[in-house]
């Protein structure tokens, strides 16, 4: 046999070991170190059990508490022998395992980005929560086609809460312009002042939201969709700025708005006793008369203590002497002071014809009394006498009603004199037979009440 070489080494136990492991030996050395080390925990965690069911419960807690420490004494020596057996002596490497790729998602959360890499997240990872899905929206970028317009029905249908559901139709419809959901709609003030809603679609449906809280007109296809709301197709449109409202100031008097007159209220104003403090437009008609100087419009009741007049004032008064003695219809502001009259702001007069047709005195005996004569006059029956008395500024001459029905009043004129002061001419025609006595007074023109003075006159009626 060859002798080895003196130079050369002896190989040394530990080279031989390393030579002649191979894969398959570090595997059945660290299967058998892993079986014996769970043959270790499995008798450990027995015996704790053990313990626990015999012991106490403050013991039991002392024994899993040793078994405890045991068993990680246990797994660490198996870990060390695990390493000294498999970890290779010289330059031989250990094959590395295989990793298995972590997910996409993983991948996504690991990769840095930019030149920073991700902070390591302490304890749990934070759920990875995906951005909300926006809801569709019912945008319309084109119009459609254009449609029948809208009838009369439609439009009312339409414009009504709660009916019309699924008319469609052209036509145009205004109100107030607010958003929802970045949507433009438009408030529309419907029947029975309730409000409909129409969402605003169409190539303008982005520029609309400007005009939030204006007043839109908007023209198109509408669609009622429910009977509360519905889209509109806008072809066109127009807003409107609200209008600033200015605070008003308050008014210290409220004013009396002028009105015209009801023929209710009309027929007031007429009748003595009635009306008093009424105001507003009206036409009233009567006998014009003078009272100084001023004219004097007699409505009711002429020659009377129960006589209606009013005083004309204002630019249509004038020129009005030529009138004296005739029938006018005078409008204007009428302003009832009193129970039997008050003033008139002339705005137009027109003369009218005598609503009496004054009676024909041919062929009738007249008895004549002139002046303030406490007499006694005898008359035949159907016949008449008459009683002429001079006016004085502010006072008129006038009887008492019921003698007035009595005696048998039929005119009160009054007869201007150019010389002097006017006149007033009682025309009497009695047709009742007996004697009676009548009283003139002389009193305010629109206070009856207030009496100047008065004078009586006896009347002896013969068949």
């Amino acid at each position: 046999m060859a002798k080895p070489r003196s130079g050369a080494k002896k190989a040394t136990p530990a080279a031989k070991k390393v030579k002649s492991t191979k894969p398959g030996v570090l595997k059945s050395a660290s299967k058998s170190v892993a079986k014996a080390a769970a043959k270790l925990v499995t008798k450990a965690t027995g015996s704790a059990k053990q313990q626990e069911t015999k012991a106490a419960p403050a013991a039991a807690k002392k024994t899993a508490a040793k078994a405890a420490t045991k068993v990680k004494e246990v797994a660490v020596k198996a870990a060390a022998k695990v390493k000294e057996v498999v970890a290779p002596k010289g330059k031989e490497k250990e094959p590395t395992p295989k990793v298995k790729e972590p997910t996409p998602k993983v991948k996504e959360a690991a990769a840095p980005k930019g030149k920073e890499a991700a902070p390591k997240a302490k304890g749990r990872e934070a759920p990875v929560t995906p951005p909300a899905a926006e809801k569709p929206r019912p945008r319309a970028t084109k119009l459609p086609p254009q449609a029948e317009p809208l009838n009369k029905r439609d439009l009312e249908q339409l414009l009504t809460a709660g009916a019309g559901r699924g008319v469609v139709g052209e036509g145009s419809l205004k109100g107030r312009l607010t958003v929802i959901d970045g949507l433009p709609n438009l408030v529309v003030v419907g029947r029975d002042k309730r409000e409909l809603t129409f969402i605003l679609q169409g190539p303008d449906q982005e520029v609309l939201p400007a005009y939030l809280d204006h007043k839109v007109s908007v023209s198109g296809l509408i669609k009622k969709t429910t009977n509360y709301s519905g889209t509109v197709d806008v072809r066109k449109f127009s807003a409107k700025k609200p209008e600033v409202e200015e605070p008003t100031p308050e008014p210290t008097e409220t004013e009396v708005r002028l009105r015209y007159l009801s023929p209710g209220e009309v027929s007031q104003v007429i009748s003595a006793g009635m009306g008093a403090g009424m105001k507003g437009f009206a036409a009233l008609r009567g006998n014009l008369e003078m009272t100084g100087d001023e004219f004097v419009l007699v409505v009711s009741n002429g020659g009377t203590r129960q006589q209606v007049s009013y005083i004309l004032e204002g630019k249509g008064a004038k020129g009005l002497r030529k009138f004296l003695g005739h029938t006018l219809s005078v409008t204007g502001v009428v302003d009832k002071s009193s129970g039997w009259g008050g003033r008139i702001e002339v705005e137009n007069v027109e003369p009218r014809p005598s609503d009496t047709r004054p009676i024909s005195r041919e062929g009738l005996d007249s008895v004549h009394v002139e002046g303030e004569q406490s007499t006694a006059v005898d008359v035949r029956l159907n016949h008449a006498f008459t009683v002429r008395l001079p006016e004085q500024p502010g006072f008129t001459w006038a009887i008492e009603p019921t003698a007035a029905k009595r005696v048998g009043l039929r005119e009160a004129n009054f007869e201007p004199v150019s010389d002097g002061p006017a006149t007033r001419e009682f025309f009497f025609t009695p047709r009742n037979p007996g004697s009676s006595e009548v009283e003139f007074f002389l009193a305010k023109a629109f206070n009856p009440g207030q009496v100047e003075r008065s004078f009586k006159l006896t009347v002896n009626v013969k068949p």
